[in-house]
């Protein structure tokens, strides 16, 4: 199959897919001269999957689910942690044109149930330590027929699996635009909303992001502290290091600052995905490493906006930029990033090539640059739809555009800035303040490990902004030298008016603050 990246001056380039198109049996396809080479090592174990080695099994993986009679077009639901019978479950369903629906491996039963019942997956494939968390579903599902056990042997393990599906490769007649896979998005606003991802799109970002702008190589090691069952997440560690060869670094455990040196250190990746929290956390270490213990070139960010201090501290510690972005589980992956030589802290970079953006007034005007309103985005991997759910897939997708609900400025030179959620941002005084701006301002504060800015009503009813903030270990500071702080760097009128100390802060499994939590508890 030969895929090629047009490249045009007068229009943004293109990734020509043909019709009948499977995107499983590309990215091994791509491979097949590096049977010998590393795909995946499990940090935890060690263990390594070969090129040759994840094809084969892969392939019997396939021919597994066809001889149980799961067919094309039905959805299997994966719950797994990252290690390397992750992706022989997920390219083995997709290139039986079965479409896998992998899902965040910390949620609760009851999110689980809400997500088989809405998917219908006719299979659960589950790594063993999750098991209990789906034991009280079991006989509730009328569609699931089959719990297939990873991390275990026997019949009903994901090595059974493998080893009793024949060798013999046998590819599903699929199409580029066909369902491919399904990614359930945070809920954190509501019920999770099963996202649609056509079998053209994993390519489409591995090559207008991953070698275009990341620049990811055949000699890389990459390790993403983003799991894979993150959109982030599936792109670093999966599509992107398939499509051009590299090397794969899984850590199955959540990514503490520690762990993460561990494998820095250890398997020395030459690419490193995190998240803002996450670098804030590592350059906190009072054990972290020094530059020459590691071996990194570039490292990338998304999730939340990176705090322009953050960036400049860690370049300065390991002499890597990172590349701040923002992406989506709408569009699968970054859109927007900064880019490697071309790196502004504080901003969110410029369009990936390929896409396009826009910013949108309230009044559904397009803005001028330095004008606020929310991010919208055309590219060709923007989801087909939301299952089930078509009321939200006709609020998010409008025609060719996808409303990203994130506000942002632009500037002259096409760079953009952050302007926070448009359900986050405040209007203080009948003028707009971005919570990120006030967050940012904070966390310039020696003693700030991490904040976050909410709006709260005083007595008058007026929204005044709120910080909850993290000090680093052994960091001192009051909320007076904090609004002080504030005051010296931002117009007067966004300094937040109350402080609360906390421990730690709400997030998500891929470190976005959950703001929405901390609005209802100072409701309370």
């Amino acid at each position: 199959m030969n895929l090629s990246q047009a490249d045009h001056s007068s229009s943004p380039p293109r990734v020509e897919i043909p019709r009948d198109y499977n995107a499983a049996h590309d990215l091994l396809a791509r491979n097949a001269g590096r049977a010998g080479k590393a795909a995946f090592i499990d940090a935890a174990s060690g263990a390594t999957l070969t090129y040759g080695e994840l094809t084969e099994r892969a392939h019997r993986f396939a021919n597994g689910l066809r001889s149980r009679g799961i067919v094309p077009e039905t959805r299997v639901l994966v719950a797994m942690l990252d290690t390397p019978e992750w992706p022989v479950v997920f390219l083995g369903a997709i290139l039986a044109g079965v479409v896998p629906v992998a899902v965040n491996t910390l949620l609760t039963p009851r999110d689980f149930e809400f997500m088989l019942r809405d998917s219908r997956s006719q299979a659960l494939f589950v790594s063993k330590p999750l098991l209990p968390a789906f034991e009280p579903l079991l006989g509730k599902l009328p569609s699931l027929r089959h719990v297939v056990v990873a991390g275990a042997e026997g019949e009903d393990s994901v090595a059974g699996w493998v080893a009793a599906g024949e060798a013999t490769p046998r590819v599903a007649a699929t199409c580029a635009d066909e369902a491919c896979f399904w990614l359930y998005s945070s809920g954190s606003t509501g019920a999770p909303k099963g996202t649609v991802h056509l079998h053209s799109h994993l390519i489409q970002t591995a090559e207008l992001y991953g070698r275009a702008v990341l620049g990811i190589r055949e000699d890389d090691v990459v390790y993403s502290a983003a799991k894979l069952f993150f959109a982030y997440g599936l792109g670093n560690a999966l599509t992107f290091p398939l499509s051009v060869g590299a090397t794969t670094v899984l850590l199955p455990a959540r990514p503490t600052p520690a762990d993460v040196f561990g494998v820095l250190g250890k398997f020395r990746p030459s690419i490193f995905y995190g998240v803002p929290t996450l670098y804030a956390g590592l350059l906190a270490d009072a054990q972290r490493p020094r530059r020459s213990e590691l071996n990194l070139r570039i490292c990338t960010s998304a999730g939340e906006a990176l705090p322009a201090d953050i960036g400049r501290r860690w370049t300065e510690a390991y002499g890597c930029e990172i590349l701040d972005g923002i992406g989506s589980t709408e569009m699968l992956h970054i859109f927007l990033s900064n880019r490697p030589g071309a790196v502004r802290y504080g901003t969110t970079g410029q369009a990936v090539p390929g896409y396009e953006l826009r910013i949108v007034g309230d009044d559904g005007r397009e803005c001028g640059a330095g004008e606020i309103g929310e991010l919208q985005i055309r590219g060709p991997s923007a989801a087909l739809m939301y299952w089930n759910n078509r009321a939200k897939t006709k609020a998010t997708f409008c025609g060719d555009w996808t409303k990203s609900g994130d506000k942002y400025t632009r500037d002259a030179d096409g760079y953009y800035t952050y302007g926070g959620r448009s359900d986050d941002m405040l209007k203080v005084g009948g003028i707009y303040v971005s919570p990120f701006e006030v967050e940012a301002s904070l966390m310039t504060h020696a003693a700030v490990l991490e904040a976050a800015v909410i709006g709260v009503a005083d007595e008058d009813g007026l929204v005044k902004p709120k910080a909850y903030v993290v000090l680093k270990p052994g960091g001192q500071a009051s909320a007076a030298d904090l609004q002080a702080h504030v005051k010296n760097q931002l117009a007067p009128y966004k300094y937040p008016r109350w402080i609360e100390f906390v421990p730690e802060l709400p997030k998500t499994a891929t470190g976005k603050i959950q703001r929405f939590k901390l609005r209802a508890a100072a409701r309370h």
